[in-house]
């Protein structure tokens, strides 16, 4: 049996989806050297309704084990980040 892996909730202060969803995608950036932090499952809910979650990402697979970068449900074809990009 494997051992369970472990989530992180870390409130703010912040009142807008819109504006936590940058937060999130600004930490990605930043601690993307960090291999034990999944931000592709990245979700945020509002404090009052926690089992109520929303995706920050698309989280879609794409070559070379990588994943879609965009936020969720964007529209136009999937892009890895930018480390992740050929040539």
């Amino acid at each position: 049996m494997n051992p369970p892996n472990w989530v992180l909730h870390l409130p703010t202060r912040l009142t807008s989806f819109d504006v936590a969803a940058r937060l999130v995608e600004q930490l990605r950036d930043s601690l993307a050297h960090v291999p034990a932090l999944d931000f592709g499952s990245a979700t945020l809910t509002e404090k009052d309704r926690l089992m109520v979650r929303h995706p920050v990402f698309c989280d879609r697979q794409l070559p070379g084990r990588h994943r879609c970068v965009l936020r969720a449900e964007h529209a136009g074809p999937c892009l890895p980040l930018p480390w992740q990009r050929a040539g």
